[in-house]
């Protein structure tokens, strides 16, 4: 291998953010470790529980000390770390909800010292998007809330707390993803508004993340098209990046991975990692999903840079540029690290882990609020039937989580489920349900919803359940904000804040201890 040839190599490997199946390191991952990698980003496949996690970082760490190990654990509906059991802790909407700054730093803190204990070096979050459109896909719960104001105190306060752990942190997905109705990960969104609204909306949060006393370590560019910045998608967009650096950032900017639908094309991810690295970006997240060849998507990603590089289209010290912006991070979140007295290990990791169960009840509980009439399930009575009604796969969380109905039928053992798959099926249901209260003293019926916009099939079903039984309850996993417009005041609806386990446990403790005062 010429000298040419290995600088521009590892030049290459510099921007590279790969991910891999399973929870042993694959060969070809360890040689691009030898080989100027840049970091490696887990998905829930990597991390079965907290103790394998903590050893696969303490081997990639002994391999490349260097190494930037990331990881998307927002807590709520978003885990990675318990993608097995659910989360913890609620996500961003029940601490948006709680609205105490205090709190939402404890949970980061909590959740910081988990991802140290995993060897994880930097959190990509917290989702600084401002939730300014009820009946986005792809934000939702993931968001402190629908106003530039909100999302800035509790984004720096997360940022703060991982701080704290001795944690990174990335801010995510700038310049906001909130007022889209597209998912990104299946075709590109498109927010046509003007740059002036788009900096009094969505920025704020970013400028707050950028402020000293904050200084966040990183951020995450996103899959959608603002043709008010440029022509080209945001995270390949070098307009977007200018603005980044204009308002003060300097550290790394992240993709959001490449493989996802709203950038990547039938030919694989090459052209887009090259695309991206012209917009501006240090680190291209190149994503995996199971069952794919991630060397595979690693090799094309690498080889087109490379064939960039011969060609002249990217520079090797254009990408030094952005190795040199990475390894700056990773020394202040080994200072941190330092600071913090922050050690990886199992025993360290299942510790971390009782703790952040603690303060992630706490802030369940208080989030959890009910709208319209009070009402409550009785322990001692009839265990109720139960209707999901949720119907769109939520790619970001990788599942629609069945924890509502665990923890219903935890309290209520002899609980139904009414699952159905097809028309016949929400029939079915219906019928079922209907006749309960037909055929004399009916067992009570939650229903659990995430996003019946009206005209969509949920509230469709929603809306048939209602006339059938208008006792019903709604424990509600979706974006807190719309439960006013969506379920007007005849309903009782216990607002979950997402679908996690912390969520799910905090709603049925509410549900079945409900009083005549409610809190609307």
């Amino acid at each position: 291998m010429t000298t040419v040839h290995h600088d521009a190599l590892r030049a290459v490997n510099g921007v590279l953010l790969p991910g891999l199946t399973g929870t042993d390191a694959p060969a070809w991952l360890l040689a691009a470790c030898e080989e100027g990698l840049a970091g490696v980003v887990y998905f829930a496949y990597n991390t079965p529980d907290v103790a394998t996690t903590a050893r696969l970082s303490a081997h990639l760490h002994e391999v490349s000390p260097d190494l930037l190990i990331t990881i998307d654990e927002e807590g709520g509906d978003v885990s990675r770390l318990e993608a097995v059991t659910g989360s913890s802790i609620p996500g961003a909407a029940a601490l948006g909800a709680v609205d105490d700054e205090d709190l939402t730093e404890r949970v980061a803190l909590a959740l910081g010292r988990l991802l140290a204990a995993t060897g994880v070096d930097l959190d990509l979050a917290p989702v600084l998007d401002v939730n300014s459109r009820t009946e986005n896909p792809v934000v939702g719960v993931r968001a402190f809330g629908a106003t530039p104001g909100l999302v800035s105190r509790h984004g720096a306060a997360f940022v703060q707390g991982l701080h704290r752990a001795g944690v990174g942190a990335c801010g995510k997905h700038f310049p906001g993803h909130g007022a889209t109705d597209v998912d990104s990960h299946l075709s590109l969104p498109v927010v046509d508004d003007s740059l002036e609204t788009v900096r009094e909306r969505d920025l704020p949060p970013f400028v707050r993340a950028f402020e000293p006393d904050v200084d966040i370590d990183s951020i995450m560019t996103a899959h959608l098209l603002v043709p008010a910045i440029g022509p080209r998608p945001v995270s390949l967009e070098p307009a977007a990046a200018a603005l980044a650096r204009e308002l003060g950032f300097e550290g790394p900017i992240i993709t959001d991975a490449l493989d996802m639908g709203a950038v990547s094309g039938g030919d694989g991810i090459g052209e887009v990692a090259v695309q991206a690295v012209e917009g501006g970006a240090d680190l291209l997240c190149l994503g995996t999903t199971v069952g794919r060849d991630d060397e595979a998507l690693f090799r094309q990603a690498q080889s087109a840079l490379l064939a960039a590089v011969e060609e002249g289209r990217v520079t090797i010290e254009r990408l030094q540029e952005s190795a040199a912006r990475t390894a700056r991070t990773v020394r202040r979140v080994r200072e941190r690290q330092a600071s913090a007295g922050a050690t990886c290990g199992p025993e360290e990791a299942t510790a971390a882990l009782e703790a952040l169960a603690a303060v992630g009840q706490e802030a369940a509980e208080r989030a959890v609020r009910v709208h319209g009439p009070a009402t409550h399930l009785d322990p001692s009575g009839p265990a109720p039937d139960v209707v999901d009604l949720r119907q769109r796969f939520d790619h970001a969380a990788g599942r629609t989580a069945q924890h509502v109905q665990t923890a219903l039928v935890t309290a209520f053992p002899d609980t139904t489920l009414h699952a159905f798959s097809d028309q016949a099926g929400w029939e079915d249901a219906l019928a079922a349900v209907s006749a309960r209260q037909a055929d004399g003293p009916a067992r009570p019926l939650v229903v659990i919803t995430r996003e019946p916009v009206p005209g969509s099939r949920e509230a469709g079903m929603l809306d048939a359940l209602r006339a059938a039984r208008p006792d019903l309850v709604a424990v509600h996993t979706g974006f807190p904000d719309a439960v006013p417009a969506w379920f007007g005041d005849r309903t009782t609806v216990v607002v979950a804040c997402g679908t996690g386990r912390a969520n799910a446990r905090a709603a049925v403790g509410q549900l079945t201890a409900l009083t005549s005062e409610v809190t609307r």
